[in-house]
């Protein structure tokens, strides 16, 4: 049997892209009515990893991180608070790590997009 070549998946111009499927809404919004959007670049089997793009609307939610996630930011202003009141903001061209176990609230000050990789 032979053997399936891995092949590249690649988006081009990521900060621009126009064809985002709507993922809804944040449920059980802190304040606002966030609103989701993406593409799904990959996922492996069992859902892991997951990569894409993810854009989502003015809003706060709690947030609750079950598997590590390093996301690249190209657009937007969010602040992230730890369960501890440790705040982290984050805009444009910043890149973030999100362990594991992470909870806390996320505030989306001007819409955001990023795109992610979660193990």
């Amino acid at each position: 049997m032979a053997e399936t070549e891995a092949r590249v998946t690649l988006l081009r111009r990521a900060a621009a892209a126009q064809d985002l499927a709507d993922w809804g809404p944040i449920t059980a919004p802190l304040s606002g009515l966030s609103r989701t959007r993406g593409l799904l670049l990959h996922r492996g089997a069992e859902g892991r990893p997951e990569a894409g793009l993810w854009e989502c609307t003015p809003g706060a939610w709690e947030c609750r991180v079950t598997r590590d996630e390093f996301c690249h930011f190209l657009l937007g202003r969010c602040v992230y608070t730890s369960r501890s009141g440790e705040r982290t903001e984050v805009g444009a061209g910043d890149t973030a790590f999100f362990p594991a176990g992470w909870t806390g609230t996320c505030e989306v000050l001007e819409t955001v997009r990023k795109v992610y990789l979660i193990r």
